[in-house]
């Protein structure tokens, strides 16, 4: 691989705390229910430890972004946060304005331990609405109302949180058009900075694949897509992702470094990495999956690595960074795998005949219809 192309790219750290109060029968995440007392110590432990044999990959950064999720993280004690966060700077400097996310669910909201979530350092919250509407939320599993799930943003302004996302779902069970738009008039009302608003799939290994509810028909489901994105827009949300809108300046920025194929640690139950190495080489990494095991001091943190391979490279950098409305600026593809631009050509050219690629040769950006068909897009590039 031709690394001298290559540029180290931003680091960000994600954290994973895998448990919940009850597993969502839609959720294909490594989250498990919680039993009566969480190992909190022990796990705070073990992932400033898995960290530690992380080093080698820093290179040199410093973090542009912490991301803890889960699971449900916000049921850790704020100490507990605090030890997390006082421990990963020890190890690794922060950059100034780093932002660092937690996620919440309604059902965990306290003000006291919200407000002091906010002292520990902790400056975005993602909360886990889903919906506002008790027969849909009852349907997906979740511990909250729709009462406590608006309640939970208004808590987390008062404890200091002037920028929080909403994760929403559509095409729910039963769902209709009325019913999708009323949640997000709700959400609106709540003036959040960030809205996750993305549609409910089948996933494998869930409750919901080996016994389906019955889901909206696809006109159904389209008209919700249109209507929805239109009130998104109306309301000032600026679409930059497949499901995410934000107001301006108030995009992710840690999943915008995942999106822009930068290289990210991650400690915790079954977590991932990706990080470029000094040769120029990319790997992916992951972490021992079961609790147990991971908190087991006989086994190890690392369960397995892969050295991405350079064929490979193309698929894997434009499966991320093509899911961004305005895409990357071309030369991106050069500076993150090491890879001359050349090597997307005929796939481009592909994608540009079908309508599915804007024209723009400084940019890799999907056009209107390749947002819409993205896998489209992206087989493209595999021919």
């Amino acid at each position: 691989m031709p690394s001298s192309l290559l540029q180290l790219p931003p680091l960000s750290l994600y954290i994973h705390i895998p448990w919940c109060i009850r597993k969502c029968p839609y959720c294909d995440f490594n989250s498990h229910a919680a039993g009566p007392e969480l190992p909190e110590a022990a796990y705070v432990a073990a992932l400033l430890e898995d960290l530690q044999q992380d080093l080698a990959w820093v290179q040199g950064r410093k973090l542009t972004s912490i991301f803890f999720g889960g699971g449900t993280p916000s049921l850790f004690s704020v100490n507990a946060m605090q030890q997390i966060l006082t421990g990963v700077e020890q190890l690794i400097p922060f950059q100034p304005g780093i932002e660092i996310t937690l996620e919440a669910n309604p059902g965990t909201f306290e003000q006291d331990k919200f407000t002091g979530f906010r002292q520990t350092g902790i400056n975005r919250l993602s909360i886990g609405m889903q919906s506002f509407q008790d027969d849909k939320l009852k349907v997906l599993g979740r511990v909250h109302t729709g009462t406590e799930a608006m309640r939970a943003a208004d808590m987390a302004r008062t404890a200091g949180f002037d920028n929080f996302n909403l994760d929403l779902m559509h095409g729910l069970p039963k769902q209709t058009v009325a019913d999708a738009m009323d949640d997000l008039a709700r959400a609106f009302a709540l003036q959040p900075t960030h809205i996750s608003w993305y549609q409910l799939t089948m996933e494998p290994n869930t409750l919901f694949w080996s016994k389906p509810p019955v889901l909206p028909e696809d006109d159904t489901l389209w008209d919700i897509q249109e209507q929805g994105q239109a009130l998104l827009a109306e309301q000032g949300y600026r679409q930059y992702e497949t499901s995410a809108y934000a107001k301006p300046g108030y995009q992710a920025q840690h999943n915008l470094n995942y999106w822009q194929f930068g290289d990210f640690l991650g400690i915790g139950a079954g977590a991932h990495g990706k990080i470029t190495q000094a040769d120029g080489q990319i790997l992916r990494m992951w972490k021992t999956r079961q609790p147990a095991d991971y908190l087991n001091p006989d086994k190890a943190f690392l369960a397995g690595s892969k050295v991405l391979m350079a064929e490979d490279l193309p698929f894997e950098f434009l499966m991320n960074t093509l899911r961004l409305v305005e895409g990357v600026p071309s030369t991106l593809f050069s500076q993150r795998t090491g890879l001359p631009l050349a090597q997307l050509a005929a796939g481009r050219q592909q994608a540009e005949h079908k309508g599915l690629l804007d024209k723009n040769p400084a940019y890799l950006r999907p056009s209107a219809q390749g947002q819409l068909f993205l896998n489209d897009l992206l087989q493209l590039f595999l021919e």
